[in-house]
């Protein structure tokens, strides 16, 4: 399950974008750390590892509906500058 997990004091969250199992807790050990979202700036910041929600999602993890939603606006990653 790729979902959020709440970071930051009380009343200014920020979150985590994590790979997690279902069954875990929200704030639960995470097994990977796929990105960060922080509502509290303008605009919000999403960044996203897009090439490992990839991954994860080929391997058969389920995105949940917030994170869907945060995927399709999080800009696309500019290519790596060849060397």
């Amino acid at each position: 399950m790729i979902r959020l997990s709440r970071m930051g004091a009380r009343k200014q969250p920020h979150y985590r974008i994590v790979v997690i199992e279902k069954a875990r807790a929200r704030n639960g050990r995470p097994v990977e750390v796929v990105g960060t979202y922080n509502p509290r700036t303008n605009p919000a910041s999403i960044l996203m590892k897009r090439e490992r929600v990839d991954y994860w999602v080929s391997k058969g993890a389920q995105m949940s509906e917030r994170v869907n939603k945060l995927y399709a606006k999080a800009p696309a990653a500019a290519p790596a500058p060849a060397a």
